[in-house]
């Protein structure tokens, strides 16, 4: 019986601790900058939230609008904010060949879950096209949908809805 309760306090502990590890740091706000924004400080890096060279191993401070591209509603086009993110990101993509990404497409609550999933791929799918216009190559891109099921702010009116509307760039 004691040997369970110690069996079962540890697995207890351990799935806390795991998701405080996991927490995302989208709780922050759209406009923070995370502890972690999906860059490696490994490589070479020409990405700023200026456009200008960073230099190399300083993409540290990427904040989560640098790395995201939002959309209007029910829409995949892409905007000028948009395309200013996904031109860094495409100069990045040709100048380090071996870079991966993944396109993670949201959208927000309004629509049905298999829409708003088909709707985060077509947002997805037009990053992709725009970043592989822009030279990088398809094998550096992975894209994925969560649709509706990760907002990154959990309200229910248009200010909520536009932060949700979105495509979240990630490095592997």
């Amino acid at each position: 019986m004691f040997k369970q309760l110690v069996v079962s306090a540890v697995v207890a502990f351990g799935l806390v601790a795991a998701g405080c590890a996991s927490k995302s740091n989208k709780d922050a706000g759209a406009g923070a900058a995370p502890a972690d924004s999906g860059f490696g400080t490994g490589g070479a890096s020409d990405l700023s939230s200026s456009g200008s060279s960073v230099g190399t191993d300083d993409t540290s401070g990427l904040s989560l609008a640098d790395r995201t591209v939002y959309f209007a509603f029910d829409s995949s086009e892409i905007d000028a904010p948009g395309k200013a993110v996904v031109a860094r990101f495409a100069q990045y993509l040709a100048k380090n060949p071996t870079a991966k990404l993944r396109l993670e497409g949201h959208a927000d609550e309004r629509g049905t879950r298999e829409y708003n999933v088909g709707l985060g791929e077509r947002r997805a799918n037009a990053v992709q096209a725009a970043l592989i216009a822009g030279g990088a190559s398809a094998t550096q891109l992975n894209i994925v949908s969560y649709g509706e099921e990760r907002a990154a702010d959990p309200g229910h009116d248009e200010s909520a809805w536009s932060k949700n509307r979105r495509v979240e760039i990630v490095q592997l």
